[in-house]
């Protein structure tokens, strides 16, 4: 059971669909991720609200994306090799970001070449 692939494939669901929102659960994890692609302008936003005794998100979509979709496994990746994993995941360069867990937080690629550190890949979103 893994609640971030499931948000992420709801998203992608939604989005193709064309609907304007869509309800997932909450984690931490999943509201990093949200708040990242939010700053990035694919999602407009996302309020929680509690379902039972479940916490969930409604995130409003923008119906900007093109493809998402998680990494699995979880890729170490080093400050070399984001390169190599934006080839592999993202169709061009300038065009779509990976998702990427560091030790300073959740970040895109571009951030993370930035601050020259590495993480373990999460998601790619274009």
């Amino acid at each position: 059971m893994d609640r971030f692939a499931d948000t992420i494939n709801t998203i992608k669901t939604h989005e193709l669909l064309g609907r304007r929102e869509c309800s997932v659960y909450s984690t931490k994890l999943v509201r990093a991720v949200l708040d990242v692609m939010k700053r990035e302008g694919y999602i407009g936003g996302y309020e929680e609200y509690t379902e039972g005794r479940a916490r969930m998100l409604r995130v409003a979509l923008s119906n900007r994306i093109n493809d998402i979709g998680v990494i699995k496994p979880r890729f170490s990746a080093g400050k070399d090799d984001i390169q190599k994993y934006e080839a592999r995941y993202v169709p061009s360069k300038d065009f779509g970001m990976l998702v990427i867990s560091t030790s300073k937080g959740v970040m895109t690629s571009r951030d993370v070449k930035q601050q020259n550190i590495g993480g373990k890949l999460l998601a790619y979103v274009y």
